[in-house]
């Protein structure tokens, strides 16, 4: 599925955010993202001084965040 974005929850880390995407601001302008890249870390800690983008502040800010989807309900019979 060449088509589909994934969003990654990098443990105690940024978001990766791979596939076809737009990243807009507030206002609705897109960022220029370069071609031919597929996959962008987007900072989920705050502390990063290229926001929205990851810049490893999460790494000495303390910034812990492990979260695991739940897993899928029982199959039913």
């Amino acid at each position: 599925m060449a088509d589909s974005v994934t969003i990654q929850c990098r443990e105690n880390g940024p978001f990766l955010v791979q596939g076809p995407f737009t990243i807009v601001d507030h206002a609705g302008n897109a960022f220029t993202l370069p071609a031919g890249k597929t996959a962008y870390s987007l900072c989920r800690c705050g502390a990063s001084k290229n926001r929205p983008f990851c810049d490893g502040s999460h790494r000495t800010c303390g910034f812990v965040a492990a979260d695991l989807a739940a897993p899928p309900p029982p199959a039913t019979a």
